[in-house]
């Protein structure tokens, strides 16, 4: 059985509590691709409202990872 990445999970929950202002709790709550598919639709938003060629990191599908485990 394979784990999810201790830092993407943080990543993910993070991304999502400060878009929508979630609890820690009601993140954690969510299911994998519940939790990935909400990333997807925050970066959509995010980079439907600011079009640029030159675009800053907004989606967290584009962010790398920090650390290696």
């Amino acid at each position: 059985m394979r784990l999810y990445p201790e830092d993407e999970l943080f990543r993910e929950m993070s991304f999502i509590s400060y878009y929508f202002h979630w609890s820690e709790s009601d993140v954690l709550k969510l299911e994998h691709v519940t939790r990935r598919r909400w990333c997807r639709e925050i970066s959509r938003i995010n980079e439907s409202l600011n079009p640029s060629k030159d675009k800053k990191e907004k989606s967290i599908l584009d962010m790398q990872p920090t650390r290696s485990q």
